[in-house]
Protein backbone atom coordinates (compact mmCIF):
# COMPACT_ATOMS: atom_id res chain seq x y z
CA UNK A 1 0.00 0.00 0.00
CA UNK A 2 1.18 3.50 -0.79
CA UNK A 3 2.31 5.80 2.02
CA UNK A 4 1.86 9.47 1.16
CA UNK A 5 4.49 12.05 2.11
CA UNK A 6 3.29 15.63 2.36
CA UNK A 7 5.77 18.46 1.85
CA UNK A 8 4.15 21.54 3.35
CA UNK A 9 6.94 23.77 1.97
CA UNK A 10 6.62 22.65 -1.66
CA UNK A 11 4.01 25.19 -2.70
CA UNK A 12 1.99 22.35 -4.26
CA UNK A 13 -1.53 21.90 -2.93
CA UNK A 14 -1.75 18.95 -0.55
CA UNK A 15 -4.44 17.16 -2.55
CA UNK A 16 -2.31 17.50 -5.70
CA UNK A 17 0.66 15.94 -3.88
CA UNK A 18 -1.53 12.91 -3.16
CA UNK A 19 -2.66 12.76 -6.79
CA UNK A 20 0.91 13.13 -8.07
CA UNK A 21 2.30 10.48 -5.72
CA UNK A 22 -0.46 8.07 -6.73
CA UNK A 23 0.28 8.66 -10.41
CA UNK A 24 3.99 8.13 -9.80
CA UNK A 25 3.27 4.83 -8.05
CA UNK A 26 1.11 3.80 -11.02
CA UNK A 27 3.85 4.71 -13.51
CA UNK A 28 6.39 2.70 -11.54
CA UNK A 29 4.13 -0.32 -11.22
CA UNK A 30 3.93 0.03 -7.43
CA UNK A 31 0.14 0.30 -7.70
CA UNK A 32 -1.93 -1.81 -10.05
CA UNK A 33 -5.61 -2.07 -10.90
CA UNK A 34 -7.46 -3.64 -7.98
CA UNK A 35 -5.11 -2.29 -5.30
CA UNK A 36 -6.85 -0.45 -2.45
CA UNK A 37 -5.70 3.05 -1.57
CA UNK A 38 -5.37 3.91 2.11
CA UNK A 39 -8.59 5.12 3.70
CA UNK A 40 -8.95 8.83 4.36
CA UNK A 41 -8.61 8.06 8.07
CA UNK A 42 -5.32 6.18 7.49
CA UNK A 43 -3.91 9.08 5.45
CA UNK A 44 -5.03 11.62 8.05
CA UNK A 45 -3.39 9.62 10.86
CA UNK A 46 -0.13 9.34 8.92
CA UNK A 47 0.05 12.91 7.61
CA UNK A 48 -2.09 15.09 9.91
CA UNK A 49 -4.03 16.61 7.02
CA UNK A 50 -7.74 17.32 6.72
CA UNK A 51 -9.84 14.31 5.64
CA UNK A 52 -11.59 16.49 3.03
CA UNK A 53 -8.21 17.00 1.37
CA UNK A 54 -7.77 13.25 0.96
CA UNK A 55 -11.29 12.88 -0.37
CA UNK A 56 -10.67 15.71 -2.86
CA UNK A 57 -7.55 13.92 -4.12
CA UNK A 58 -9.42 10.63 -4.46
CA UNK A 59 -12.27 12.37 -6.35
CA UNK A 60 -9.67 13.80 -8.75
CA UNK A 61 -8.22 10.32 -9.32
CA UNK A 62 -11.76 9.05 -9.96
CA UNK A 63 -12.43 11.92 -12.39
CA UNK A 64 -9.28 10.95 -14.30
CA UNK A 65 -10.41 7.32 -14.46
CA UNK A 66 -7.56 6.05 -12.31
CA UNK A 67 -9.54 5.07 -9.21
CA UNK A 68 -13.03 4.16 -8.15
CA UNK A 69 -14.77 4.41 -4.81
CA UNK A 70 -16.70 1.37 -3.61
CA UNK A 71 -19.19 2.20 -0.89
CA UNK A 72 -18.18 0.59 2.37
CA UNK A 73 -15.01 -0.92 0.90
CA UNK A 74 -12.74 2.02 0.05
CA UNK A 75 -11.09 3.49 -3.00
CA UNK A 76 -9.43 1.15 -5.48
CA UNK A 77 -7.09 1.62 -8.40
CA UNK A 78 -8.97 1.24 -11.66
CA UNK A 79 -6.54 2.43 -14.34
CA UNK A 80 -2.84 2.40 -14.96
CA UNK A 81 -0.14 4.70 -16.33
CA UNK A 82 3.17 4.20 -18.04
CA UNK A 83 5.17 1.09 -18.62
CA UNK A 84 7.97 1.50 -16.09
CA UNK A 85 8.51 -0.69 -13.07
CA UNK A 86 10.18 -0.03 -9.77
CA UNK A 87 12.84 -2.66 -10.49
CA UNK A 88 13.51 -2.02 -14.18
CA UNK A 89 16.98 -1.85 -15.70
CA UNK A 90 16.35 1.80 -16.64
CA UNK A 91 15.63 2.65 -13.03
CA UNK A 92 18.87 0.97 -11.96
CA UNK A 93 20.82 2.97 -14.56
CA UNK A 94 19.15 6.19 -13.44
CA UNK A 95 19.92 5.40 -9.80
CA UNK A 96 23.59 4.85 -10.70
CA UNK A 97 23.62 8.14 -12.61
CA UNK A 98 22.09 9.96 -9.61
CA UNK A 99 24.75 8.42 -7.35
CA UNK A 100 27.49 9.69 -9.70
CA UNK A 101 25.92 13.17 -9.81
CA UNK A 102 25.78 13.28 -6.02
CA UNK A 103 29.39 12.11 -5.77
CA UNK A 104 30.36 14.99 -8.06
CA UNK A 105 28.78 17.44 -5.63
CA UNK A 106 25.39 18.08 -7.21
CA UNK A 107 22.51 18.50 -4.77
CA UNK A 108 18.92 17.36 -5.30
CA UNK A 109 17.84 20.62 -6.92
CA UNK A 110 20.83 20.52 -9.31
CA UNK A 111 20.03 16.94 -10.31
CA UNK A 112 16.35 17.71 -10.77
CA UNK A 113 17.11 20.73 -12.95
CA UNK A 114 19.61 18.79 -15.06
CA UNK A 115 17.33 15.79 -15.49
CA UNK A 116 14.31 17.95 -16.30
CA UNK A 117 16.21 19.93 -18.92
CA UNK A 118 17.44 16.77 -20.63
CA UNK A 119 13.98 15.17 -20.59
CA UNK A 120 12.36 18.31 -22.01
CA UNK A 121 15.01 18.49 -24.73
CA UNK A 122 14.75 14.82 -25.69
CA UNK A 123 10.94 14.65 -25.65
CA UNK A 124 10.28 18.04 -27.29
CA UNK A 125 7.47 17.68 -29.77
CA UNK A 126 6.38 14.21 -28.62
CA UNK A 127 2.65 13.78 -28.21
CA UNK A 128 2.98 10.84 -25.81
Amino acid sequence: MIAYRIDRRSGVATYLQIVQQTKQALRLGLLEPGDRLPTAREVVEATAINPNTVLKAYRELEREGLAEGRRGLGTFIKGTLGRGTADSALRAELAAWADRARAEGLDQEDVTALFTSVVEERFKGDDA
